[in-house]
């Protein structure tokens, strides 16, 4: 079995030597798709990770009070809008409360917060609701009320979000189809001038009493080989320019939306193991379709 295997990948390694024109423009075909899944796979991540930080929250209605706003005031608007229905819980949360969270959501970059001196942020009120359907007619009954600086929720938010994340999605799929394809049918010719050129070879070993799956072994390994090859590029690509990406401007999109990017570590873990499948699958399906016609299935 071994054997079989290392003879295999060493005819593999010639063959895509002895093709390397082809060979190149496989490898390249395999990675120009795989490096535009992995731009919608990036997009639909950090937009699927914002929309799940927005939704923790939509289920609420924030209330944010102008600082002039006396603790009467305060009192009296909680009151009231406690005894509308719909409303499950209201809460106070002062300007201290309203840092600390935003540390917590900063994580390790919370510490930036620190050099801000005086607070910034209002004191406000935190209105839980039964369904986000009810948030709008709460929010504008609130919003009547004096030292009653902006109230936010979520709901036109994470309907877009979730629209966008779907329209992602599906344009992902019906690319990578199309790309995918395309990579077999590339690959497929790849292997296929390997098969012409050892023609003769392949009749005299079917003559002798090879098997099918031993004579396919090394055109298989051919095409493993290269959608190996294209994953490991478009996956260090990625991986590289993706990172580049986070450090440059990933403060600064945390501070915008209070949501951080996906770590580099994450993404590049799974989009290893994404790449290698879909690329080795590639291959060798390519592989096996310019087989068909040498070789009774």
């Amino acid at each position: 079995m071994l054997s079989s295997m290392t003879y295999n990948l060493k005819q593999g390694f010639m063959q895509i030597f002895r093709n390397r024109g082809m060979s190149l423009a496989s490898i390249f075909s395999i990675t120009a798709m795989l490096l535009i899944l992995g731009l919608f796979f990036v997009i639909t991540v950090n937009v699927n990770l914002f929309t799940e930080a927005v939704k923790q929250d939509y289920d609420q209605i924030e209330v944010f009070l102008l600082d002039e706003t006396t603790q009467e005031q305060t009192m009296k608007i909680m009151a009231q809008v406690k005894a509308m229905d719909g409303v499950t819980d209201v809460t106070y949360r002062t300007e201290a409360e309203a840092l600390e969270i935003m540390k917590e959501r900063w994580g390790e970059s919370g510490y930036l917060l620190d050099s801000l001196g005086e607070n910034p942020l209002p004191s406000s009120i935190l209105i839980t609701v039964d369904t986000l359907e009810q948030a709008g007619a709460i929010a504008d009954f609130v919003g009547s009320f004096e030292g009653v600086e902006d109230i936010q929720y979520y709901q036109e938010t994470v309907e877009k979000l979730t629209e966008v994340t779907d329209f992602l999605q599906m344009a992902a799929l019906v690319i990578m189809g199309f790309l995918v394809v395309v990579s077999v049918v590339v690959v497929s010719n790849t292997v296929k001038l390997t098969v012409f050129a050892r023609a003769k070879e392949i009749e005299i070993m079917k003559y002798i009493g090879a098997t099918n799956w031993f004579i396919r072994g090394p055109f298989l390994a051919e095409g493993i080989l290269i959608g190996l090859m294209a994953s490991l590029v478009s996956t260090a690509v990625i991986s590289a320019v993706y990172g580049k990406i986070v450090s440059t401007i990933g403060s600064q999109v945390l501070a915008i939306v209070s949501c951080p990017l996906i770590p580099v570590s994450y993404l590049a873990g799974n989009m290893t193991v994404i790449f290698l499948a879909l690329g080795m699958s590639i291959g060798a399906w390519g592989s096996i379709v310019s087989m068909r016609r040498f070789l009774d299935t």
